[in-house]
């Protein structure tokens, strides 16, 4: 049997009171008066999956368990029946629930209530989009007795809303009457922590200690397991790597000639802020030149008092003498970087409006130039993937940023079209004129007549971003307003987080791992992109976020990034896929 590797393990997401948490490693979820869920701290969006539980109870509580995405709508297990939006669960009293709706007619299994301990399972098939169920090695069945089964492959279908999702293990203990405790065996040992004999049934590659053995090509959700790609090995040294394609480099102004290593490769993209006193984040990016935007302000870009950047070079970047910002003499910067096609454009026809594109799809990034029509058009990006990310920006006057964000507006109202400004507070607004009530697809991106994006004669330019699994991703949490605030799976390890509140006012919350090296109490806190203010520093600063190999957790009650029931966006690019990532 072989059982070396790293497994996943439950991570608290919400309890009722403040009872028992998750114990013994974090795999065994006591029973208490309250109740609890915990999701599983590695997610899959691809591949065939199995974990086991043990679980022990009594009459008037019950358990559910299986699967959910990372912005499941409802953690809490008091109306198992009707909630859970976004997970795949099933519980011992027979209800299975996809999506937040009950299967009906109801599958039924052999009863679990009112028994004791048994064990059951769950098999995720992310290649078919079909989820399965087992107690005691017995599947879940229709009413005419035909068993749902992984060799048989009739499971229940994954819900379209669902499909092409990251999901996490899911386990769940509800008490109305006596408790219920729960043993989660992700293949770290079949006899659950000693309370039963072990069987070290192993999956199809020889890994894991299951108590039963999953089925053929059924797999232990252990880095062993995890795919990986060309562009993703840590030992690779070609520029396709993770952190060839990202980060951000400290330096220091001198008023001249100022050449700034460390970054690792060549960017296309430098989004400059200054970090010891007051002044306007900036961006320049290869396409443009010289041209300077400021992410802080609407104003049209500046050429006049340039040149801003001499070089891009294969460590960073050159800054010219010319010109303040951003590289005034004695003062503290940090610079955020993209690297796309090393300054070549090309003409991109796929839209109704032909645009002057620079793209890196290994990245997921591209550089898109056009000039407007004054009406409704699609825009090529040549991502080759649906953006999530675009932040426009008109060249020759004076109109606000837009940005485009799939979560930006409430969810399902189809809202999440209108746009926020990047350089206000200010929260989301729907409004049809700016992308033309039309998603994004993995070739275009639509847009409507206003002025911010498709005036006649006038130039803009688009930074479009799309999610790679393991490098980059783009969702919303709901803030808790506490300091043990939510816990935000990337399955990587993040390098460069964007946050915004959508349903409110809030700055633009940047934090990135050249300035916030380990998860303390002390030294450098955010930044707003939005403002020209400068780094937050000392007690305000303490422990807001902390970084961990497959996510970020918020340590801080401050409102632009953690208000009680507000909805926030983010945007995260990290240095390295979970699979290969340590913990800080």
């Amino acid at each position: 049997m072989t059982t070396f590797s790293n497994f996943p393990t439950m991570l608290q997401t919400n309890k009722s009171s403040a009872s028992t948490l998750i114990q013994n490693g974090n795999l065994y979820m006591p029973g208490a008066s309250y109740d609890s869920t915990a999701i599983g701290s590695v997610g899959v969006s691809s591949g065939k999956w199995y974990y086991e539980l043990r679980v022990g109870h009594n009459y008037g509580s019950y358990f559910v368990f299986g699967w959910c995405i990372a912005n499941i709508d409802d953690t809490y297990l008091t109306e198992i029946s009707s909630g859970m939006t976004g997970s795949l669960n099933w519980s011992q009293l027979g209800t299975v629930v996809l999506n937040g709706s009950n299967q009906s007619p109801d599958p039924t299994v052999p009863s679990y209530y009112n028994t004791n301990t048994k064990v059951v399972g769950t098999y995720l098939d992310l290649d078919n989009n079909k989820v399965y169920w087992h107690g005691d090695n017995n599947f879940v069945q229709e009413s005419d007795g035909t068993a749902r089964t992984p060799t048989a492959g009739n499971g229940f279908d994954i819900p379209a809303a669902l499909q092409g999702q990251i999901f996490y293990p899911m386990v769940g203990t509800n008490k109305t009457g006596a408790p219920s405790n729960t043993h989660v065996n992700f293949g770290q040992d079949s006899s659950f922590q000693g309370t039963t004999t072990g069987q070290n049934n192993t999956d199809s590659n020889g890994f894991g200690d299951f108590y039963y053995a999953p089925s053929t090509n059924y797999l232990a959700m252990c880095s062993a397991n995890m795919p990986t790609s060309s562009n993703i090995d840590p030992a690779e040294t070609n520029t396709d790597h993770p952190s060839a394609q990202c980060g951000a480099v400290l330096y220091t102004g001198n008023g001249s000639s100022n050449a700034i290593t460390g970054l690792g490769f060549q960017p296309d993209l430098v989004w400059a802020k200054m970090r010891s006193s007051t002044q306007n984040g900036i961006l320049i990016d290869s396409s443009r030149g010289q041209g300077l935007i400021f992410s802080s302000a609407n104003n049209a870009q500046q050429t006049s008092n340039g040149p801003f950047m001499t070089s891009y070079d294969s460590d960073g970047f050159t800054l010219a003498s010319s010109g303040s910002n951003p590289n005034d003499n004695s003062q503290t910067y940090v610079a955020w970087c993209w690297r796309a096609n090393g300054g070549t454009t090309a003409s991109n026809s796929d839209g109704s409006i032909t645009s002057t594109v620079q793209a890196n799809q290994n990245a997921g990034f591209s550089i898109v130039q056009t000039t407007g029509n004054g009406g409704n058009a699609t825009i090529g990006h040549g991502l080759g993937a649906v953006p999530k990310l675009i932040l426009s920006k008109q060249l020759n006057s004076t109109y606000s940023w837009v940005t485009y964000h799939p979560n930006q507006g409430a969810s399902g109202s189809g809202g999440e079209l209108g746009y926020m400004h990047l350089d206000s507070n200010g929260g989301f607004s729907d409004y049809n004129l700016i992308w033309n009530d039309t998603a994004p697809t993995s070739s275009v991106f639509s847009v409507g007549s206003a002025a911010n994006v498709n005036a006649s004669g006038s130039t803009y330019v688009h930074y479009c971003w799309s999610e790679i699994d393991g490098m980059s991703k783009f969702g919303y949490y709901v803030g808790t307003g506490t300091t043990d605030g939510p816990y935000i799976m990337t399955n990587m390890r993040p390098r460069i987080i964007i946050i915004k509140r959508s349903d409110g006012t809030s700055g633009w919350t940047i934090i990135d791992t050249a300035r916030y090296t380990n998860n303390d109490d002390n030294g450098p806190g955010r930044l707003e992109l939005d403002t020209t203010a400068a780094e937050v520093t000392g007690s305000s600063a303490s422990r807001e976020m902390d970084l961990y190999s497959k996510g970020f957790k918020i340590k801080s009650t401050n409102s632009n990034i953690n208000t009680d029931g507000a909805r926030y966006i983010y945007a995260c690019w990290g240095d390295q896929p979970s699979k290969y990532s340590n913990a800080r």
